[in-house]
């Protein structure tokens, strides 16, 4: 299993951002984890279909999220989460590429990893195990209940911003265990991760998603919400 499972995007402010969320997508909050105030931060878990997007904002000022937002001018992507049947082959791999390991983190039927941004460039990846598959402890007992699937039902694709995109896919293949085609496009097993040249300004990062959106009529619409922007497919 190699699927996309969770995307994270920063801003500087949750509530605006959120509301457009709810107000444009159709989205509903299913969990705020307290467990994320040791690391200074608020945050919003939101179901699209069984994926999760996730906005999280300093509350405080030395953050780690505080510190990217300074240093790509404003709110954008921040995280690419996972899902594998088992970590140890990319342990593996993560040593042999020297790839350094930042945080472990645990949850209830959860574990993950998560890699150094330096390392792996454009976001910051975590490399998830869910026990049962199905579960995603990130997001408390009862998200599923909060995917509304009423204007988009799915997350199909993650462009990452890169300097040299050829590079920063061929690196991400090789930790992935898999490999990047001559568009720089890294193949999971339910979506896709593209690497692209710069189209903001503002160097590597997490760009945009494309959702799959429920009105066949607003397909090809792009709406920006929080510095990320959101394709509707």
């Amino acid at each position: 299993m190699l699927r996309l499972r969770q995307v994270v995007t920063v801003a500087s402010e949750l509530r605006p951002v959120e509301t457009q969320l709810i107000e444009q997508l159709g989205l509903e909050v299913a969990y705020r984890d307290p467990g994320l105030r040791v690391f200074g931060l608020r945050h919003g878990l939101y179901p699209i279909g069984d994926r999760l997007l996730e906005v999280v904002s300093p509350r405080e000022d030395g953050t780690t999220a505080g510190r990217y937002l300074d240093r790509r001018g404003g709110d954008g992507g921040y995280m690419i989460i996972l899902q594998v049947d088992d970590l140890e082959p990319y342990r593996r791999r993560m040593g042999d590429l020297g790839i350094r390991l930042v945080y472990e983190p645990t949850g209830p039927g959860i574990e993950g990893l998560h890699l150094h941004p330096a390392d792996v460039g454009g976001a910051i990846l975590s490399i998830d195990v869910a026990s049962p598959a199905e579960s995603w402890g990130w997001a408390g007992p009862d998200w599923p209940y909060h995917s509304t699937g009423t204007v988009v039902t799915d997350i199909v694709a993650t462009d990452i911003q890169a300097t040299d995109p050829a590079a920063m896919a061929a690196r991400w293949a090789a930790l992935l265990g898999t490999s990047a085609d001559q568009r720089n496009v890294v193949r999971l097993d339910d979506a896709e991760l593209r690497f692209v040249e710069d189209r903001d300004g503002r160097g590597p990062g997490v760009a945009g998603f494309d959702v799959v959106a429920t009105d066949r009529a607003r397909v090809g619409e792009e709406l920006t919400i929080g510095g990320v922007y959101y394709r509707l497919v």
